[in-house]
């Protein structure tokens, strides 16, 4: 097939194939990237707010152990509660059977794990790509998020 007979066939035989995937996918990225940073940004003022308040003490070196440790559970409990947003829209456009099937799908597509056989309905395959998109959104977010409070409240032995 040459190229511009697939440009063709794309633009003219099937324009609106996957724009429901877009008008679904392209509005959960945008919630989940708020509900992420909002989120992120509460876990920073309280992983901040403690390490200032254990900056001083002889016990600060755990107690930035823990600190990092609640913020990384803390930002995974994050990750968890998109999924399940992506999830119920799965559930809720038929994509997938049932909750269970979606929130492992969701987890698969978001983290870009991808070992289990399920797979969305033809109709939505292009939902679960725009997912894995919002994943790497999500994931370089927290990369950065734990970078800083790692970088903000992790004493070396030297100091």
């Amino acid at each position: 097939m040459t190229i511009m007979r697939f440009i063709s066939s794309f633009l003219f035989t099937h324009p609106f194939t996957w724009l429901a995937d877009w008008a679904w996918g392209t509005p959960l990225i945008v919630l989940t990237v708020i509900i992420h940073v909002a989120g992120l940004g509460v876990i920073k003022q309280r992983a901040f707010s403690l390490s200032g308040r254990t900056a001083r003490r002889h016990y600060h070196k755990t107690a930035s152990m823990v600190i990092i440790g609640a913020a990384t559970l803390s930002a995974t409990f994050l990750h968890a509660i998109e999924a399940f947003l992506w999830a119920g829209a799965y559930v809720l456009l038929s994509a997938l059977p049932d909750w269970r099937t979606a929130m492992l799908y969701s987890l698969n597509a978001m983290t870009s794990y991808g070992h289990t056989n399920l797979g969305l309905v033809d109709r939505w395959h292009l939902m679960g790509a725009v997912e894995a998109l919002n994943g790497w959104l999500l994931f370089g977010l927290t990369t950065a998020f734990l970078f800083a409070v790692i970088d903000r409240v992790w004493i070396p032995e030297t100091a």
